[in-house]
């Protein structure tokens, strides 16, 4: 049986050191410049003629926008709106990424957590910077609760500063551990079906089909809580709730 761990592999195409760090250009960074074109080619060619009453492409790109820009405004307010290009990019990112990863001989770039923890480390460090810059060193009223017994105060405290410490983490774990995990679901299933051949191969392949249907949901969810707990992070930042 074919290993389900094969497709996670990163392989170099253009070996590169610099500075005695293995710089190489891989599997996973090709995946995530075609991605990357693949995302701008989309909205400048769905945009390039806007008109009154949009054509396919035109919608998606428009129901995409909107989508994001309830998103910032129900969870951040109005004066989060200046971070929506970001947070939009952010979303249309990932989503890209998972969705790429389905298509057969791809890489599923966001399946490896160097990936996912350099993008939440990216929103932890520059949500604090955000909370910095709009309060002071009166951010770190942030961690300390209100209404709480003084002899109370030190032990929450330090699970406030546990608690937000740890943001990236699960940002990070919760899209890698999901992507790989309905990915080499994915593989298992397709190795029983040409392992049980004719007669019961029929039951494993009705079942990837379905669970594909279910991977694919899975992708638009995890992009989409990704970018959620985005806006609920720069939330706590800019209003302190």
């Amino acid at each position: 049986m074919p290993d389900p761990m094969h497709q996670f592999e990163i392989q170099r195409i253009v070996p590169l050191e610099l500075f005695g760090f293995d710089a190489s250009f891989t599997n996973s960074a090709l995946f995530m410049v075609i991605g990357a074109v693949l995302l701008t080619v989309f909205i400048l060619f769905a945009m390039r003629k806007a008109e009154m009453v949009p054509n396919r492409t035109q919608s998606v790109a428009e129901i995409s926008y909107q989508f994001v820009a309830t998103m910032v405004r129900d969870n951040v307010g109005t004066d989060g709106m200046k971070y929506f290009p970001f947070i939009f990019t952010l979303f249309m990112f990932v989503l890209t990424m998972n969705m790429l990863g389905m298509m057969p001989y791809s890489f599923t770039v966001t399946s490896h957590i160097i990936v996912t923890l350099a993008l939440a480390l990216f929103v932890f460090v520059g949500v604090t910077l955000i909370g910095f810059w709009k309060h002071g060193i009166g951010f770190l009223k942030f961690f300390v609760p209100s209404g709480v017994p003084f002899i109370l105060l030190p032990l929450l405290v330090v699970i406030e500063v546990i608690s937000y410490l740890t943001r990236p983490v699960s940002l990070s774990v919760r899209l890698f551990a999901n992507m790989m995990a309905g990915h080499t679901m994915l593989k298992v299933f397709g190795s029983f079906v040409v392992a049980l051949g004719l007669i019961g191969g029929w039951a494993a392949l009705a079942f990837m089909v379905a669970f594909t249907g279910l991977e694919i949901l899975v992708a638009f969810l995890q992009a989409y809580v990704f970018a959620i707990l985005t806006c609920i992070y720069l939330n706590d930042a800019l209003h302190m709730h």
